[in-house]
This record gives C-alpha cells, structure tokens and sequence, in this order.
C-alpha cells in the first residue's frame, strides 16, 4: 500500500474505504478508533492487519461462515493484510460462546482434518496467497506457566462471568470447567501476538473481542478495533444457519444441490442474502425490494438471481448457470407429474421430516424413512434432503412438492 498524495485524495479514499467496510457490518467498536487507523494506514502506507479467527471444530464451512469471510476479503480488496487463524490450540479448549454445556475436548487428529478442509473450502473466497495463514499453537504452545498466570492476572474473574453464556448456566445449576474461563483470554492472547489492528467476528463473538480490546492494553499494545458481523439465518427462516440444525447450506455442496437449497429460502430471506453473501450496492438491493413490492418484479426472478450468483461466487459462472437451467427446466417447465396426491397439515410446531413421511404414506417405517433420506432420495421442492435430523416448520401457511424415491410425489401444504 503506497501512502496517497493529497489531503484531499486521502479524504476521498478514505471515505470509500469505510463505505465498503461498513457494509453489512452489525457494529464497529469503535468507528471513530477505525476511521482514525485507517486515515494512518493511508499516511503511511503501512496496511492494517486484519484478523479473522477460526477453530476448526467440524470438516465443512456453510455460508453461515462465509459472512466473517467475506468482510476479510473487503479488506484484503482494499490492499489491507488479512490474517486467517486457524485455532488449532483453541480448538482443544473449545469455545463457551452460546453453549448451555461444556463442549466436548477435539483429538488432535480431527483438529488436523478439519483443517486440511477448511483451508481448500476458505481459498474459494479468499486469496490465500496474499493472506497471513498462522496457527495459534505456534504461541499458545510455547506459553509457560508462568505466563499464563500473568495472562489470567490481566482480567477480573466478574468481568468474565458477566458474559451472558457463563451467567445463564450458573443460573440454571449447570457446571463450568475452568479451563472454558481461559478461552477468551487465549483469544485474546492471539490478538497480542499477531499485533492485530482489526478483528472479525459474527454478533455472538462480541464479548471475546472486547477481551481482546482489552488485554492489548495490558501488553502495551493499542486496542484493536472489533467488527461484529450478522447471523444469518439458515434454510427454515427462523434459526441461525447450522449443519446441526439440518438447515445449512455447504460452500462445497454441489452446485445443483446449492442452487436448489438457495431457492427454497422463504421469499423475506432473500434480501439479508443479497446483502450478505453477495457484493451486491445496497441501492441496487434496495430497488430490486422496492420494484418487488410494487409488484414491478416478480420474487421468484429476484431469488433465482441470487442463487445464481451465491453458487458462481463458489463454482464459477458456468457451473451456476448450468444449475440455474437445471432448475428451470425441472420446475418452470413443470417436468414433474401432471396429478400427484395432495395432503394437508395442521398449523403447528417443528416437525422432523422423516416422521412426516411414515405419517403420510411415502415411506412404511421411521428407519425406511431414514434410510430413504441417507440414500438422497428425499427431495422438498427440488433440493435433496440428505440430513435426517431436518425439520419442517409447520407454524405458518406454506406449500411444498415431497419427492420420496424415484416415482413418488406428494403436493404437501400447511392451512
């Protein structure tokens, strides 16, 4: 990054700068400390550095993770020095944050794993090559005792059970190991050691960045500036995306599969998607929204361009067009049967798909079912169904097409 020349050059790319950082973000603590940086960054020439924390808990990313990525690569753009981490040492201790119970510890040998798929999986957003690849165990590691002493004498033990995770499972009787009260002052600790100006994370990394702010000034360091990024939302239009939760979907799914699970998103999802998953202005969202809401534009040509787009950013242009043509020629083309046998369900609760499908005929017994699912024999609207955990949300009018095996369709509604 070479120092600007002007005053007024350096006004101007300031401003473009914090355009696009703003983008999307939920909070920046704080802006004025960002704006300020970024004025030196621009004085100087010397790039911030950009961190961006992963622990490699599970093989696969959804597009859930790719948020935090994606604001990565905005500073990267921006001629900024991203660093990924990989918390290979963190991964052992386990992040507290939104869990009800201690997580169970990971072998080294899956944290090894899980990491050779996330690098592949994370080189399909970001330029690896003019990226910072560090792992934390190369300073974790080397930490002696006495240093984590002095570490865990820099924070106030109120000031940790203040979070809202520890607060709610001391409430509720349940236990917490010491070793979780380490992990965001090892988080943190990160932060120290890569000298970090900026760090990313989604809105429920807030408290483990402010640690970071925070234990920078213990080491003499200048507090980094924490960007939270928003949840997004999964499949079901309700809870945040998780594999768990069988409403994610995977950055290294196929593209016909991504294009599918893309287009079954609930029509009011669509526009958190465009402003989170794609580079998309937010003037250009916000005409797309205003031309659906006046009826100028119909919702299905609006969501079918943003599967498209979601699924090239990860395949390629062709690979998603393809997907797209696919698509159409199953669905708009009605290749699907002229009569199929209707059903009507009852407004409700969550139901699990599997149990649905022994209710309504389509398979004999609840282990059919499943293994109808594992099989990829199960499809809604199209997008194969491949996790038997997955779970309909019955609460509000909706209509799906159920395929069950190679011939048997079912029109299945919620009144």
């Amino acid at each position: 990054m070479s120092p600007l020349p002007s005053p007024s050059a350096l006004e101007a790319e300031l401003d473009r700068q914090l355009a696009l950082i703003r983008r999307g973000t939920a909070e920046i603590i704080r802006e004025d400390e960002l704006r300020e940086r970024l004025a030196e960054s621009l004085r100087t020439g010397r790039p911030l550095r950009v961190k961006l924390g992963v622990d490699p808990t599970a093989p696969d990313l959804h597009l859930g993770h790719t948020v935090v990525l994606r604001k990565l690569r905005h500073f990267q753009a921006l001629g900024h020095t991203a660093i990924f981490l990989i918390g290979d040492f963190t991964a052992l201790v386990g992040d507290p944050t939104g869990q009800s119970e201690t997580r169970p510890q990971l072998s080294p040998e899956q944290i090894t794993a899980n990491t050779r798929t996330y690098l592949e999986q994370v080189g399909r957003l970001l330029d690896l090559s003019r990226a910072e690849v560090r792992y934390n165990s190369q300073w974790l590691d080397r930490l002696t005792p006495r240093e984590i002493v002095g570490l865990c004498a820099r924070y106030r033990l109120a000031r940790m059970l203040e979070r809202d995770d520890f607060r709610a499972r001391l409430s509720a009787g349940r236990p917490i190991a010491l070793h979780e009260l380490l992990y965001p002052l090892l988080q943190a600790y990160d932060s120290v050691a890569l000298e970090a100006d900026v760090e990313l994370g989604a809105t429920e990394q807030k408290f483990n960045l402010l640690v970071g702010r925070e234990i920078q000034r213990e080491y003499g360091q200048r507090s980094q500036i924490a960007i939270t990024l928003p949840i997004l939302v999964g499949l079901d239009g309700q809870r945040k995306m998780s594999k768990s939760l069988g409403n994610a979907i995977g950055i290294a799914e196929p593209p016909n599969q991504m294009y599918g699970k893309l287009m079954s998103i609930p029509d009011a999802l669509m526009w958190s998607y465009w402003e989170l998953l794609t580079d998309r202005s937010t003037e250009e969202i916000a005409a797309m929204r205003t031309d659906v809401d006046a009826g100028r534009l119909h919702p299905m040509a609006v969501k079918a361009a943003l599967a498209e787009t979601v699924t090239a950013s990860f395949h390629g242009p062709e690979a998603a067009r393809q997907a797209a043509e696919e698509f159409r020629r199953i669905f708009s083309q009605h290749e699907l049967p002229e009569q199929m046998p209707e059903a009507c369900l009852p407004r409700g609760g969550r139901r699990r798909l599997t149990a649905l499908l022994v209710e309504l005929g389509l398979a004999p017994s609840r282990s059919e079912a499943e293994r109808l699912v594992r099989q990829g024999a199960v499809e809604l609207d199209g997008v194969r169904v491949d996790d038997v955990r997955y779970e309909l949300d019955l609460s509000a009018p909706r209509a799906w097409v159920l395929r069950a095996g190679k011939k048997r369709f079912m029109r299945v509604r919620v009144d």
